[in-house]
């Protein structure tokens, strides 16, 4: 059988020299085009994968009451600004070679996609980009 490339499989291990400055990179590019839509951003590395999640302030009504009555109005808009919006997750290839998976909510898993600009791999601003589309809905 021949081989195949597969840009969702496999990656090579985020060398620990380079984390820093794609958080950085990241962390600029959102910043620069996203200002106002996340209240910060978490960026974590385990092995090949750099998983992005977003943090935002709720849109409540002032006159919205939590579903669950032995939670305050007050704990609820804590409990939500604490939880973590899954945007992506690039996996690493080479410093500008990774591929992307956003996070679909309707199957709450991470799914492989392209990039905005039609191809399987990019850089990780782009793969931001990707998932910055969650950001939308919240």
């Amino acid at each position: 059988m021949p081989w195949v490339y597969d840009p969702h499989s496999g990656g090579i291990t985020i060398p620990e020299r380079i984390k820093d400055s794609i958080k950085s990179r990241i962390l600029a590019y959102a910043n620069e085009h996203y200002a106002g839509k996340f209240t910060t951003l978490d960026i974590r590395f385990r092995k090949q994968f750099c998983y992005i999640s977003a943090f935002k302030e709720p849109r409540i009504s002032e006159i919205y009451v939590p579903p669950d009555i032995s939670e305050s109005r007050e704990a609820y808009i804590d409990r939500i600004r604490k939880t973590p919006i899954q945007l992506c997750r690039l996996r690493h290839f080479t410093a500008d070679r990774w591929s992307v998976a956003f996070f679909s909510y309707g199957k709450m898993k991470y799914e492989p996609c392209y990039f905005q600009n039609g191809t399987f791999e990019g850089i990780p601003e782009e793969g931001f980009e990707v998932g910055a589309m969650n950001l939308e809905g919240w």
